[in-house]
């Protein structure tokens, strides 16, 4: 008796963990025809966008803040605190960040839909970047101070870097939403391509003996091609009684097998 029930627990069991997964994998097919969805995708691409712009921005600021107390240092060249020279040479380093800064968000804008900029928006952006990093590493490397070089380097070079790296990374995300528009719409071709014609039926369950495949135009059409001979008047009356179709489908049958055979149709209907 032991032996005998357990392969009928079995047979109760792995139905119901079959349509579980078949429930799972609908669900999850459903998840990722969504996620997969242009849409969405672009969704989430403008999020990490954002994201992108606001970190690199804050390195950016963060850096040119940092050059801008050692580029006032350097101008001031020993002023006396207050004095003229000393409160113009706050102005110099501003001047250049702030060209710097206005080709950045240009750049922000033409980079998200991949418009290429001319080649003295790069040289702009490279000369004011240049500067920056000489007015900060220039008395450095004149008192041969490595130390000093090297950290007066990284806030300018974090800055060059930032500023080459953010314009292809909007560029790539923009990339990235366009690929995932277009394998949408290859899958959506595909599925159509795949699909039944809304005039065909779609196939019998294997078994379901009351699944009749509805008739098409052409079938109608052959057996009017097969009913006809030599001599036989093309009209619609004929074409009904020949493959029974319907008064609405006659007329079309009959011009259509007209338009084969050559001979003229009387409307008789």
């Amino acid at each position: 008796m032991r032996l005998a029930a357990v392969p009928e627990l079995s047979t109760r069991t792995v139905p119901g963990r079959a349509r579980r997964l078949a429930e799972d994998a609908a669900e999850a097919a459903e998840v990722r025809r969504w996620q997969t969805h242009p849409d969405v995708v672009a969704l989430r691409v403008e999020r990490v966008r954002t994201q992108v712009d606001r970190l690199c921005w804050a390195g950016i600021v963060l850096g040119l803040a940092f050059t801008t107390a050692n580029v006032q240092w350097f101008a001031a060249a020993g002023a006396a605190f207050g004095s003229l020279p000393w409160l113009t040479a706050w102005l110099l380093d501003p001047t250049v960040c702030l060209v710097l800064l206005a080709i950045l968000r240009a750049e922000q804008v033409t980079a998200r839909y991949q418009v290429q900029t001319g080649r003295w928006v790069r040289a702009a952006k490279w000369f004011t970047l240049a500067a920056t990093y000489v007015m900060n590493t220039w008395s450095s490397w004149a008192a041969g101070m490595p130390a000093g070089v090297v950290l007066h380097s990284v806030p300018p070079l974090v800055v060059f870097v930032a500023a080459e790296a953010v314009t292809d990374l909007r560029d790539k995300l923009t990339d990235a939403v366009q690929v995932a528009f277009m394998n949408a719409t290859d899958k959506a071709r595909v599925h159509a391509l795949a699909a039944p014609h809304p005039a065909e039926p779609r196939p019998a369950a294997r078994g379901d003996e009351r699944s009749v495949r509805r008739k098409l135009f052409a079938d109608y059409l052959a057996d009017a091609r097969g009913a006809w001979s030599p001599g036989v008047e093309i009209t619609p009356a004929w074409v009904r009684e020949a493959t029974g179709c319907s008064r609405g489908l006659s007329s079309r049958l009959a011009a259509d097998l007209t338009a084969d055979v050559g001979t003229g149709v009387r409307d008789d209907a």
